[in-house]
């Protein structure tokens, strides 16, 4: 069978973090005085936690000096991995560990590509982590998305071709990334909100055994590109 690269991001994904990312960064936004709505998170998603402070300071017309910069980041950040040391398994997304295990049955390589600096802890913590050959997260790049540096390594990583990779995503940023990066984009989410990707669905148990091994097969690729299968 034909070996392809399956890269993963986190976030919306693999596991629903971005409600713990989403109370983190509320509470910060109240503590200098910026309201923060659920609509302007979705604006953070896979986006890194520097940008994501800077578009909630640019919201509230608010500046900081350096130091304080730094330090509301960090405070961030204790909050959130607050929220994710109470994780387990039963977090993960439905049909996740099925799709994985499908892949791991057929062979083929398996990448996590995420912009979480915490990403490593939170596959332990869903016990997924034996699963993936390759993790590319936010300690491993230097530029976020949608630049498509993250799903690039990834790819290196496995030692296949961009060309040779798929990419699930949520957040349009990636689907941008994966596209730029001439990988199949597959949207994890709202179709009128992914529309870029090559292919949509709401969430992995609407995704056939069949639809993957067309991917792996090559019967399906970024050519095909028909988001009502």
């Amino acid at each position: 069978m034909t070996k392809k690269g399956f890269i993963f991001d986190l976030d919306g994904v693999i596991v629903d973090t971005a409600k713990y990312h989403f109370l983190a960064w509320k509470k910060l936004a109240h503590s200098i005085g910026v309201d923060f709505t659920e609509t302007q998170n979705e604006q953070l998603k896979g986006v890194s936690r520097v940008r994501s402070l800077e578009k909630i300071l640019e919201w509230g017309n608010t500046s900081l000096s350096e130091a304080e910069f730094q330090n509301l980041m960090a405070k961030k950040n204790e909050d959130y991995l607050s929220y994710i040391n109470k994780m387990d398994a039963s977090e993960i997304l439905p049909h996740v560990s099925q799709t994985l295990d499908f892949l791991i049955e057929c062979n083929q390589s398996i990448a996590l590509g995420s912009a979480s600096k915490n990403a490593r802890p939170i596959l332990e913590k869903v016990n997924l982590h034996s699963k993936f050959d390759a993790i590319v997260d936010g300690n491993d790049v230097s530029k976020a998305k949608p630049d498509p540096e993250v799903f690039l390594n990834g790819a290196k990583a496995l030692g296949l071709e961009p060309k040779d990779c798929i990419v699930f995503e949520d957040s349009v940023a990636g689907i941008q990334a994966a596209n730029t990066a001439d990988m199949i984009s597959i949207g994890i989410g709202d179709q009128n909100v992914l529309h870029e990707a090559d292919f949509i669905f709401k969430d992995f148990t609407e995704m056939s055994q069949e639809f993957i091994l067309d991917i792996i097969s090559g019967t399906i690729d970024k050519q095909t590109k028909n988001t009502s299968i």
